[in-house]
């Protein structure tokens, strides 16, 4: 491959002129032609500067200028966007603190009502218990005292027919009614 590239080189230095073709009829490299070649050249990129100048630059400048105030805005807008964002995010925090606060309270205030109402209940309830132990009591004594007198009446009762079956003589129920009760009273002292 080195050798080809070598063999080629060679040539082309020995043959020049026919290389360039100046004479085999290639007109750009023959100097003859080499000033109308410069002045089409010289016509072509005027003509081709001048449209890209005058027509095509300042449309690209235009559409540059229109994307870099819309962007420029759009940068503006966001910012602006962005501070309202913030400022609602703000008011929304501030909304939430006030009403976290609101619930708090409403709780603490319905926390203390309801420990008020739970209390006057609960004492209204151990009233009505206190008002009903005292009836109990009430009762419970004067059952007491109806069952002593009773238990008294019937132990005066069965004491005389006891008696009255011992001696065989009829005693009397009042002597005996009167020893039974001394004997009850004695009692009910050492239990009270």
């Amino acid at each position: 491959m080195k050798s080809i590239s070598f063999a080629i080189c060679i040539a082309t230095a020995m043959y020049t002129n026919q290389v360039f073709g100046s004479e085999k009829g290639m007109p750009q490299l023959n100097p003859e032609f080499w000033i109308a070649q410069i002045f089409w050249l010289f016509i072509i990129f005027s003509t081709l500067y001048l449209v890209i100048s005058k027509i095509f630059l300042p449309k690209i400048t235009h559409t540059i200028e229109n994307r870099k105030s819309r962007v420029v805005n759009n940068l503006e807008e966001a910012q602006k966007l962005k501070e309202n964002a913030e400022k609602k995010l703000n008011e929304y925090n501030e909304i939430i603190q006030k009403t976290k606060k609101e619930a708090k309270k409403i709780i603490e205030d319905s926390k203390k009502k309801l420990d008020r109402d739970i209390e006057g209940k609960k004492q209204k309830f151990n009233d009505e218990i206190e008002k009903e132990l005292k009836i109990a009591e009430t009762e419970i004594k004067n059952l007491k005292k109806s069952s002593i007198s009773n238990i008294n009446n019937i132990a005066a009762e069965i004491s005389a027919e006891v008696i009255k079956q011992i001696i065989s003589t009829e005693v009397n129920k009042s002597n005996v009614s009167a020893i039974i009760n001394d004997i009850t009273k004695k009692e009910m002292e050492k239990h009270t």
